[in-house]
């Protein structure tokens, strides 16, 4: 499956935060971008893994959207 990630540098924490939008809750983190992608990776399949043993079977309805930066 294939998940929309956001990723957000977190100046307090000196690294990077991912959020998987579709999956309420499913938040992760690490120092690198590197770190990050493996955190977000294990989250998402621990989030996958309950889903199923629970017979869970809600994701949210996917959107597209885009962020990004305007300079005014």
């Amino acid at each position: 499956m294939k998940f929309q990630v956001i990723f957000t540098f977190d100046a307090e924490y000196n690294g990077y935060v991912a959020e998987v939008p579709r999956l309420p809750g499913c938040v992760s983190q690490g120092k690198t971008m590197d770190e990050a992608i493996a955190n977000i990776k294990e989250a998402i399949q621990g989030y996958l893994y309950v889903q199923e043993k629970h017979q869970i079977d809600e994701l949210r309805e996917e959107t597209i959207s885009f962020i990004g930066e305007v300079v005014v």
